[in-house]
């Protein structure tokens, strides 16, 4: 793969962004790809704004995702889909937080989990390596519920035209 997949995960603050994109730059690691991450934790500690912009491909000079070329935005709160909106190149996709109810979510915890998991539909990394990358992030008793949420999102994606925007 020559070209960079430019992803910016956002959310507030206890949300687990940073999470998600850890597990996605673990998960483009794993699948031998060179990544770049970079975070802006505004007021994370008091529920600010949180964003992380994760880069792969081939070879990666920058971690930061330049203003309108992000390939994919993930979104965890509501509140952060507009303000972030510009980030995303055009037709790129936007997965938002409405995408996946929470209300069917094993844990409402998961729902950082269950959006890389729509996100994984669209990405070249096999499931297995996200699986591993997922859990290599958490704790054991949270294997199960997380495994549920990523499938949850993914089959959801998978049943879902291209252009969530």
């Amino acid at each position: 793969m020559s070209h960079i997949v430019n992803v910016v995960v956002a959310g507030l603050g206890g949300q687990g962004a940073i999470k998600a994109s850890d597990i996605l730059a673990d998960a483009a690691c794993r699948a031998g790809h060179d990544v770049k991450k970079a975070e802006i934790h505004g007021m994370s500690q008091r529920g600010g704004s949180v964003t992380s912009d994760v880069r792969y491909g081939k070879k990666v000079l920058s971690p930061m995702v330049p203003h309108g070329e992000a390939d994919f935005l993930v979104v965890l709160s509501p509140d952060q889909v507009e303000v972030q909106r510009p980030v995303l190149r055009p037709h790129g996709i936007l997965i938002g937080p409405d995408f996946v109810d929470e209300n069917e979510l094993p844990n409402k915890r998961s729902l950082n989990v269950a959006l890389l998991g729509a996100l994984s539909h669209h990405l070249d990394i096999p499931e297995a390596i996200w699986m591993e990358a997922v859990h290599a992030a958490l704790p054991k008793r949270l294997h199960e519920v997380n495994d549920r949420a990523f499938r949850m999102g993914r089959e959801k994606a998978a049943a879902t035209p291209r252009h969530h925007r």
